[in-house]
């Protein structure tokens, strides 16, 4: 199991300025409490996290493009709203399946404009077919027992019983209509305001935007710059950020399926925030399987355009599709 974790090489974050649990006092140095007791002792036990996280901090060296250019964090499939998920359609959500009803544009628009919170910059933009094609990532395999076309509800209306189409988890999400407009989008230079084609389906109450910027005009994230050395043995990586609220972000780490004591970790810096976790291995047999554990920390000030950095790779994490 450890060796399959260290395989993975998940990422993890955290900063040199301090390293705390989540829920830890900062009266106490960002110690936990111990035992669940009223008595707040030191824990001892993360100082090789705060270590490798001071030292993957030391070595983030942006290049210039980070603070000039256009660096997306996030996925480029973006939310717009409150989508309406019901289990069905948030697989089909996070899996990419749709149909489209429409003619998809096949004309590339004029270029447009990101906003940053520093300034702005102008970008060619892909055509609103490329970008489908982009989204659509293929059909839902054949699930049994369940329909392979939509199955009817009927509803009342002014003229008798109407019928609308109910989303499953085998059938994909139709696609009705799309325009060009924005979606905000987590950058190196913070959120930014990025031109996305919006494309509205029938089966949810938010429109889902694919970002619009042609890939020419595209920096990915630079390579991270790790420890030489292997991370400490409870120390484990974050895999991605799935939400950022001001101070507040929400982290998925990579565990052992017989990891105990699954504790989040985060130091924070004025550049980056090292986030991470700790963990009790367990001395016994175990099935060799990797767990996406959700966490969340809460810095002392919000993130802005610091990087989340991965305490195990060094790499930025970047937010996932929601």
């Amino acid at each position: 199991m450890r060796r399959l974790l260290a395989l993975l090489g998940l990422p993890l974050v955290m900063t040199a300025t301090a390293c705390a649990p989540a829920g830890s006092d900062p009266s106490t140095g960002g110690s936990p409490s111990v035992g669940g007791s009223s008595v707040r002792t030191p824990d001892h036990r993360w100082e090789a996290f705060a270590q490798r996280a001071a030292e993957v901090a030391g070595a983030w060296r942006p290049d210039p493009a980070w603070s000039k250019g256009y660096v997306p964090l996030q996925d480029p499939t973006v939310l717009t709203g409150d989508p309406g998920f019901n289990a069905d359609t948030e697989t089909a959500f996070q899996a990419g399946w749709y149909r489209d009803q429409i003619e998809m544009p096949g004309t590339r628009p004029a270029d447009g404009t990101i906003r940053f919170p520093d300034g702005t910059m102008t970008v060619p933009l892909l055509s609103a077919a490329e970008a489908y094609r982009q989204l659509d990532q293929g059909d839902p395999p054949p699930c049994e027992g369940r329909p392979k076309v939509p199955r009817p509800t009927v509803e009342p209306g002014p003229d008798g019983p109407v019928s609308s189409p109910v989303a499953t988890a085998c059938i994909p999400l139709t696609v009705t209509a799309v325009k060009l407009g924005t979606a905000p989008v987590r950058t190196s230079r913070g959120v930014a305001d990025v031109p996305a084609w919006l494309f509205t389906v029938e089966e949810l109450t938010a429109p889902v935007a694919r970002l619009a910027v042609a890939p020419s005009a595209v920096t990915a994230p630079k390579d991270p710059q790790a420890p030489s050395r292997p991370a400490p043995e409870n120390v484990v990586g974050a895999a991605d950020l799935t939400a950022v609220d001001d101070a507040r972000l929400t982290v998925r780490l990579g565990v052992g399926a017989c990891d105990t004591g699954i504790t989040p970790l985060v130091q924070e810096h004025p550049n980056v925030v090292v986030v991470g976790g700790g963990v009790v291995r367990s001395t016994g047999a175990c099935i060799a399987m990797l767990k996406l554990e959700p966490v969340t920390v809460t810095l002392k000030a919000p993130l802005g355009a610091r990087p989340v950095l991965d305490v195990v790779t060094g790499a930025p994490l970047l937010l996932g599709r929601r």
